[in-house]
């Protein structure tokens, strides 16, 4: 019997199914990986933006945690939208009470709208208490001037703050360079402690990007669960999220989804 390889979303809901633990179930199927979830919050939004956040307790969050880690052990994890610092500390605690070493973080603060979803006071949790368990980060330059301080406008201060993350734990720290709109090209930027690596691909002219940072850190936390290298499941991850956003739905009347049929159906020669 061949191995089922699991990977485990910890994130909140997004009605709208673009983002959040639907983005990351969705990417998680269609790379050939088995999703699991633990819901932080419900989130009311749609493509226009986030009308309402309900979060759960962090004994909901615990439990969901607990069922999971005692009964289907994932191969590699991920987090998404955690909200508060309370439900940070919980999270944490599980994965070192379960070992969960392949760690994804999508330090998630702001949605596309401009609404918080991350209190501020958080921040310094997730600094403190979940970076250094993390194996792979992946911050956008909003969220990376959040966790350093510093504002972000040159490669060069990428690369400054990028070292600056590094050091709050985490041994790979994926920069994000979709923010960066003053080129024709998008620049992910990769720091394993040692080297840089650059990503580099064409920018796509789309209103319909909500969810990209879910379904890019979903994607590398797939192919992780799966055996891949970090450096594999990130190429493979820029793939799946350049194919998510060339080939548009095009639905919704704001910042509409990407689309997760796409990597699939350009791997069989099929984009639609």
């Amino acid at each position: 019997m061949t191995h089922t390889f699991k990977a485990l979303t910890i994130a909140g809901s997004d009605s709208g199914g673009g983002a959040g633990i639907q983005a990351d179930l969705k990417t998680f199927q269609e790379l050939g990986v088995y999703g699991m979830s633990a819901l932080t919050a419900v989130t009311a939004q749609n493509s226009l933006g986030v009308q309402a956040v309900y979060p759960l307790t962090g004994e909901a969050v615990a439990a969901q945690l607990d069922s999971v880690g005692t009964d289907l052990p994932p191969d590699a994890v991920k987090t998404g939208m955690l909200f508060s610092s309370g439900i940070i500390g919980i999270v944490a605690a599980k994965v070192r009470d379960y070992g969960w070493s392949r760690l994804i973080v999508d330090p998630v603060m702001v949605a596309k709208g401009g609404s918080p979803l991350l209190q501020q006071e958080a921040v310094a949790a997730l600094i403190s208490e979940l970076l250094p368990l993390t194996l792979v980060v992946t911050p956008n330059i909003p969220e990376a001037e959040m966790l350093t301080g510093m504002t972000i406008t040159s490669l060069k201060e990428r690369e400054q703050a990028a070292r600056l993350i590094h050091t709050m734990g985490p041994k790979y720290v994926v920069l994000k360079g979709g923010h960066d709109e003053g080129s024709d090209h998008v620049r992910d930027l990769i720091y394993d402690g040692q080297a840089f690596a650059y990503l580099d691909s064409p920018r796509i002219a789309t209103r319909h990007t909500h969810g990209t940072g879910c379904t890019f850190s979903a994607a590398i936390t797939a192919g992780l669960a799966a055996g891949d290298s970090v450096n594999e499941a990130i190429h493979t991850a820029k793939a799946f999220i350049q194919a998510a956003i060339e080939h548009s739905l095009g639905i919704g009347n704001g910042h509409g989804p990407t689309n997760h049929f796409a990597y699939r159906r350009v791997q069989k020669g099929d984009a639609r």
